[in-house]
């Protein structure tokens, strides 16, 4: 006969056949899926958390304020001051936006200075017209470089005000290099590769052929073309004026001088350095009459000659001072320029002269001058054995 359950429950024998506690079998935790924040709730908790912090960044700065005012107000000194300081920021602020674009400070006297060639009296004309418009105290730069933004050769524009009514406009322009020759028209272009136009192209800017003429103020896109300007932007100017032309051939970018002589330049790497080397050579009374100068390595610059032009001794001029170069530097000048140029010490000066190669004479700038040979001049071994 089954025992009543509330009976069994106060008699305590249910205990006896229920199972115990620690007998009981727990889930471990290593099986239990981990629970994982969404990260929205994430978030959540860190915007509450920066709105939190800057409530409190407030209710901190106000109570400073209200400490503050309350210093202030008690005090009758300090309390007409800050009335007084109330009352006049807008009045001051107020006056000052009307005074600076009022007729007391407007531009009346427009001085233009750096502007050169056919373009001058256009480029003086579009900045005084542009500046009339303004004050010594509100000028606008980008309206006046609007104003002559159809004039490629203006690179730069240095404003200075004069108070009450005058402003100074000085023009730094970016001067034609080169003349840039497509199908028998030509055009000037600027040694950062900028088109000029054809009315800055005189006949004694150096020739650069291309395939296409881009407009004026658009730039070159040919690799060589831009080393081309970006030399010739770089010559001194005594021998900025002998060059007639600039190529591309077999030792690279190839100058060609008034008196045929040619400068092989390479590439347009270390390009002062390479000027003055050859502008040293010139100079050299040992390199008198080569056919070519070779600078790619413009630490041991090499003339040539062609076959059957001797190049002059040099036993008795090496005591006597050499001709200085067109520019009337001396050689003693351009060498020292030289080396500050590419470092260490008289790198300009020779190596010792290499063997010329078959069917040319070639000397290295300063050294004695080797024999001659027939043949004519094509080539520089201590070049080529360098680069």
């Amino acid at each position: 006969m089954p025992m009543d359950r509330s009976l069994a429950g106060r008699l305590g024998i249910g205990s006896l056949t229920r199972q115990p506690a620690r007998a009981r079998q727990v889930a471990p935790a290593a099986r239990r899926p981990k629970r994982r924040r969404a990260p929205a709730r994430r978030q959540a908790n860190a915007l509450d958390w920066a709105i939190g912090r800057l409530a409190a960044l407030l209710a901190a700065a106000a109570r400073l304020a209200g400490d503050g005012w309350s210093h202030v107000w008690r005090r009758r000194r300090l309390r007409l001051v800050a009335i007084v300081l109330l009352l006049a920021t807008p009045l001051l602020a107020g006056g000052w936006l009307w005074l600076r674009g009022s007729s007391l400070v407007a531009v009346r006297d427009v001085h233009v200075t750096g502007a050169h060639g056919s373009d001058a009296r256009a480029i003086d004309a579009a900045l005084s017209s542009a500046a009339h418009g303004m004050t010594t105290l509100q000028v606008h730069p980008a309206t006046l470089r609007s104003a002559v933004a159809s004039y490629p050769v203006v690179r730069e524009l240095k404003i200075s005000t004069s108070f009450p009514h005058g402003l100074s406009i000085r023009v730094v322009e970016q001067p034609a290099v080169a003349a840039l020759t497509v199908a028998g028209t030509k055009t000037a272009v600027a040694a950062n590769g900028v088109v000029l136009g054809p009315g800055l192209a005189s006949a004694s800017l150096p020739a650069v052929a291309g395939v296409s003429l881009p407009a004026p103020g658009q730039r070159l896109h040919d690799a060589a073309l831009l080393s081309a300007v970006a030399v010739l932007g770089a010559a001194p100017a005594p021998l900025a004026t002998q060059v007639t032309r600039a190529y591309s051939s077999t030792k690279g970018l190839t100058l060609v001088m008034h008196s045929g002589l040619l400068a092989y330049f390479g590439d347009a790497t270390r390009q002062h350095a390479k000027w003055l080397s050859l502008a040293r050579v010139i100079a050299d009374p040992s390199s008198a009459g080569a056919s070519y100068v070779d600078v790619r390595l413009p630490e041991r610059p090499a003339a040539g000659f062609r076959g059957g032009v001797a190049p002059p001794s040099t036993s008795t001029e090496a005591e006597t001072p050499s001709a200085g170069s067109s520019g009337g530097e001396s050689s003693k000048t351009l060498d020292e320029g030289l080396t500050a140029a590419v470092g260490g010490g008289s790198s300009a000066s020779p190596q010792g002269s290499s063997s010329p190669s078959s069917g040319e004479a070639e000397t290295q700038a300063g050294a004695q001058s080797p024999s001659t040979s027939s043949g004519e001049a094509s080539g520089t071994a201590a070049a080529q054995s360098g680069g």
